[in-house]
């Protein structure tokens, strides 16, 4: 047996000896020591070891020198395969990002935070500094996801509720807030890189806002699509507020502690939130006290006319005009940035529903279509206006 050891332990230094490239090809596939991201004060460094290939670029939403619709910022590679980009005065907050590797779209391999979209995954990471929304010594609530089964759907769906800080350990009703995503995001995208938990944990704790529950549903009901007449949009945006209506609200006033009347209750949302926003007041206008609209209105009042299908304002004349709407309404509320796309059609539905009589209060601020608008500066300055009396 001890000659066997030996004699299989001489073929295989011999396998080692005779093969010495395979063992130096593994060494040099190994990726040096590296950190994907690098944030000093302002200035954040971003890098992906990609050694074959001929072109990086990173993207984001949000991030300085990036766009939704660019291809975003070009990387360049250093001798041992790493490719790198610097950007400069970054605000504090929290920022996705992913890279695009000849063509291909990955997230970072080295980050383990994402945050999940509709169809795909972004990577995650945070700027400190924010006032707003970075993680505090305060006390904090709880973000939870929650399965349902959607019997209008047909399917199973999920949505993220947060509770304020001492939900758990007591027996008080609190008052809700829906708030709803944007196209292509998901349930999850309030609670990650719109840090909604956080925002209201440091809101409430300093006094600013009333402990409430959030409740962030799907607004999405399948992929989306973009495409003539704006793809499967309004289709998805229907069987939405099935969902809403008839299988999530019901099942959040039954299995949390909320405070079931029109005073207490309230939603909001940014883009096709917003506009999910619109159409689920109307369709229950005596169901909600307070309204938010970020970055977004009715879609299509400021295109062109269909003669087919009646406009926005004449579908709903009725609720329009309702004085008792109108009478339990404390607060109607739009904002979006001068360089937003849907900057006119935030414009003319406020024009729209001052004409109808609506006591709307606009805000017009700086900047575009982004999270840093929407998690900075739109759900605090919502949120601290809601059930204060």
């Amino acid at each position: 047996m001890p000659s066997r050891i030996l004699v299989l332990s001489l073929l295989l230094l011999m396998s080692i000896v005779a093969e010495p490239g395979a063992a130096q090809d593994r060494q040099r596939t190994r990726p040096p020591e590296f950190a994907s991201v690098e944030v000093n004060e302002r200035a954040v460094s971003f890098r992906i070891w990609a050694p074959q290939a001929e072109a990086v670029l990173l993207s984001s939403s949000d991030l300085p020198s990036t766009t939704p619709f660019s291809p975003g910022s070009t990387m360049q590679k250093s001798e041992n395969g790493v490719w790198e980009v610097k950007l400069d005065n970054v605000p504090p907050g929290t920022y996705r990002y992913h890279f695009t590797v000849d063509g291909t779209n990955v997230i970072d391999p080295r980050n383990p935070r994402t945050s999940e979209a509709n169809n795909n995954s972004f990577s995650l990471m945070v700027v400190p500094g924010s006032e707003i929304s970075d993680m505090k010594d305060v006390p904090h609530g709880a973000v939870a996801a929650v399965n349902y089964y959607s019997k209008s759907l047909n399917r199973f769906r999920r949505a993220h509720v947060y509770t304020p800080p001492g939900y758990e350990a007591g027996n008080q009703p609190f008052p809700v807030l829906y708030l709803l995503h944007g196209a292509s995001d998901s349930d999850a995208s309030w609670s990650t890189v719109g840090q909604a938990g956080l925002v209201l944990d440091n809101l409430i704790a300093a006094g600013k806002a009333k402990p409430m529950i959030v409740v962030m549903p799907m607004g999405h009901t399948g992929p989306f699509t973009f495409g003539p007449g704006g793809g499967n949009l309004g289709q998805q945006m229907a069987q939405f507020q099935d969902d809403f209506s008839q299988e999530l609200r019901p099942l959040i006033e039954k299995q949390y502690r909320t405070i079931n009347n029109r005073a207490h209750r309230a939603i909001a949302g940014l883009s096709m939130g917003g506009a999910q926003t619109l159409d689920a007041f109307v369709q229950r206008p005596l169901d909600y006290a307070y309204i938010g609209v970020f970055s977004s209105g009715v879609f299509g009042i400021n295109g062109p006319r269909n003669e087919a299908v009646a406009p926005w304002e004449e579908q709903h004349a009725k609720v329009l005009s309702d004085s008792e709407v109108k009478a339990g309404l404390k607060l109607i509320w739009f904002a979006t940035g001068t360089e937003d796309f849907l900057l006119s059609t935030t414009q003319d539905t406020v024009k729209m529903l001052k004409g109808k009589g609506f006591e709307v209060v606009y805000e017009e601020t700086d900047g575009g279509h982004t999270w840093t608008k929407w998690r900075e500066h739109y759900l605090p300055a919502f949120a601290e206006k809601l059930f204060q009396d």
